[in-house]
């Protein structure tokens, strides 16, 4: 019997690209333990649903977290995703202004 755990793969990949925003699809999916085209789904869900965002650089691509956005269960929907990362050890990065 497969162990359980208290995140989903989706927040376990929000989680790990909060922490690691230029990760490949592939490694990700090494890190969290499921395919790499599951993980690609649930980056596109996340994409789709404004949780990351995603900047192309060079070969790689860039992920933003929005830690601003509600959680999506309604029991947790006054808590923002931010929270959530925070607590599983993410760090706030300080935007820098950029030159017009």
């Amino acid at each position: 019997m497969p162990e359980w755990t208290f995140l989903t793969n989706h927040g376990l990949v929000l989680s790990y690209l909060a922490s690691h925003p230029r990760i490949t699809a592939r490694d990700l999916a090494d890190a969290v333990g499921i395919t790499e085209r599951a993980t690609r789904k649930i980056i596109a869900d996340l994409l789709e649903s404004g949780y990351i965002t995603k900047k192309r650089e060079g070969r790689r691509n860039r992920y933003r977290v929005n830690p601003d956005l509600a959680m999506r269960h309604p029991i947790h929907s006054e808590t923002a995703i931010g929270d959530l990362l925070q607590a599983l050890g993410w760090k706030r990065r300080k935007r820098t202004a950029q030159p017009d």
